[in-house]
């Protein structure tokens, strides 16, 4: 492809126009991709030529900074640059005023007050993330001064980023001193406005270009992926509507919300993904402007389309569950949070038929024993390491705990341990992600304790059994990539698609559990149900308990033909 492309590129699907360029060789590792993509949003050829020249300008102008090296600000540069941040804090709380509760003016004194002894290293330097020591003696007005202080610097990073400028240590204090100061003039206007009643005035002269409400770091907990620079996750710039609510920004700010009271974040895993085909699809990222119609378009998109890994397109189950889930939701809270005036998700479903049930869900005795002996037996030499234990262990462990796949998948070696003469292993969120939440001990059967389980968890390096975290420490990604190659395993063994590759094990489980006479109460502890009555929440499944319902479990009559576990 060349450098760039002198025109705008029109997409052969939606017709929406995009701005395709590559990034010239000498800059790559300083902007971090090959080509800038994204979209225009827009049809209008005209207009695609306006805003593609516009963006080839503000471009330009970025690469310009970026090769002429490290700068140093004046102060006078700094407030300049810092001055959209100052409209836009105006714009987005001109009409709710009492809103703005993200700066507070009556602590901007203390602000630049000793700044290396702010309480817990300035919340370890991210805002809230991965703070270990207990906050319970720390005055509130200091987890709020060191949030604006986070937030400042975030919307200098954002600036320096959207200018592609490098600055030196103390041009960049200049600049988080000036975005501070911008945010404090802006905010006592809105205070004014709401003590009086009286609307706030902004002049349309002051410059709107790169203005944003800046994301600080994903909050802990958060994944990433590759896709994080595409779509979704790309920050609103000058070639965005100066007040529109991205769904980047949307995402974000539900998310932490939804994280504070307890959210997983494979729900947020899920919704990006939503919403980054949500924006393939319609071309622009300005959440006010989707409409119903857009929405049952992108459903009828998703139900025909096929997708690349499968070739075939996603379940109308799916569809429901996940796609248009996440649309409702998100635009839902920005209704309620005063974001947007509607939902335009709202009412927008798909009928479900009740699918044919010609089977069983669970695994027959043949077919388990189909399965548990090719993990025993399959040649896996072509397989990584890991891969091939998981191969190799997780399904004989689905088959004796009825854990769900994942949970097994993110075990690590910590989380195997022998207690009270029993082997235990320990499924939590904190090696990955649990569905309730909550933490789980299970006592291991005999038979996998003799085909060497144990043995093969001593000899295992620390950390994660069966998948490595990416270098960012994301779990999620390599869980899913592992779950996915799990199901391709049993699937091939089993074609039937009236049982789940995966999930036919759990359902195995129960039945077996209530044949071998076990209570009810005692399964589902196991597989970490939640209770049936409040009378359930009474007592505790002990290790004991567990153990002599395992031991109620037959054996499967699967022979191995090598010696030694993979």
């Amino acid at each position: 492809m060349p450098l760039m492309m002198a025109r705008p590129y029109k997409h052969p699907r939606t017709g929406i126009y995009w701005l395709r360029r590559g990034v010239p060789e000498s800059l790559r590792s300083l902007v971090g991709k090959r080509e800038e993509k994204f979209s225009l949003g827009t049809r209008d050829p005209e207009e695609a030529k306006r805003l593609h020249a516009k963006a080839i300008a503000e471009m330009d102008s970025q690469w310009a900074n970026l090769r002429a090296g490290q700068r140093i600000l004046t102060e006078r540069e700094a407030h300049e640059l810092a001055k959209p941040i100052f409209r836009k804090w105006l714009v987005l709380y001109q009409d709710d005023p009492g809103n703005q509760l993200q700066w507070h003016p009556d602590l901007y004194e203390r602000l630049t007050l000793l700044p290396e002894t702010d309480p817990l290293s300035d919340l370890k330097n991210q805002g809230f993330d991965n703070v270990e020591e207990d906050t319970a003696g720390v005055h509130l007005d200091e987890l709020l001064l060191a949030n604006m202080r986070v937030f400042a610097r975030a919307q200098a990073k954002y600036i320096l980023e959207a200018h592609g400028l490098r600055v030196d240590g103390y041009s960049h204090l200049k600049l988080v001193r000036a975005c501070a100061i911008a945010l404090q003039r802006a905010s006592l206007i809105l205070g004014d406005s709401f003590e009086t009643g009286e609307p706030v005035e902004i002049d349309e002269e002051l410059p709107t270009a790169n203005t944003v409400t800046p994301r600080t770091s994903p909050p802990s907990g958060t994944p990433r992926s590759r896709g994080a620079a595409t779509g979704v996750a790309r920050a609103v710039s000058s070639k965005d509507e100066p007040d529109a609510l991205t769904f980047a920004n949307l995402l974000e700010a539900w998310w932490t919300e939804a994280k504070a009271v307890g959210r997983k974040p494979s729900t947020y895993e899920s919704y990006r993904n939503t919403f980054v085909t949500f924006v393939e699809f319609l071309g622009h990222e300005d959440a006010a402007r989707v409409t119903e119609s857009d929405v049952v378009a992108f459903k009828d998109h998703r139900l025909s389309t096929p997708s690349k890994r499968t070739g075939k397109p996603p379940s109308a189950k799916t569809v429901k569950d996940s796609d248009l889930s996440a649309l409702k939701t998100l635009f839902g809270w920005a209704v309620t949070n005063r974001k947007l005036g509607a939902n335009p998700a709202t009412g927008i479903t798909i009928k479900l038929a009740k699918p044919q049930r010609l089977r069983p869900k669970w695994f027959t005795d043949t077919e388990a024993e189909l399965i548990l002996s090719a993990a025993l037996n399959a040649n896996l030499s072509g397989d990584a390491p890991q891969l091939k234990a998981a191969k190799r262990w997780v399904p004989w462990l689905c088959a004796f705990t009825g854990a769900r796949v994942g949970e097994l998948a993110q075990l690590r070696k910590e989380d195997v341990t022998q207690r009270d003469n029993y082997w235990v292993v320990r499924i939590t969120p904190e090696a990955g992600t649990v569905k309730t939440n909550e933490a789980r001990e299970v006592v291991l059967h005999p038979q996998i304790v003799k085909l060497g389980f144990s043995t093969f968890v001593a000899a295992a390096p620390s950390g994660h059994l069966f998948l490595s975290p990416r270098s960012d420490g994301d779990v999620l990604k390599p869980l899913q990539t592992l779950k996915n190659r799990l199901a391709e395993f049993g699937r091939a063994l089993v074609p039937d698609e009236g049982v789940a590759p995966n999930h036919g094990w759990r359902h195995r489980f129960k039945t077996v559990g209530m044949e071998a006479g076990i209570p009810l109460r005692i399964l589902d502890a196991i597989q970490g149900h939640a209770p049936r009555s409040v009378s359930d929440s009474y007592g505790d499944v002990t290790l004991k308990t567990m153990a002599g319902a395992m031991f109620k479990l037959p054996y499967f009559f699967v022979q191995a033909k090598v010696k030694e576990p993979a």
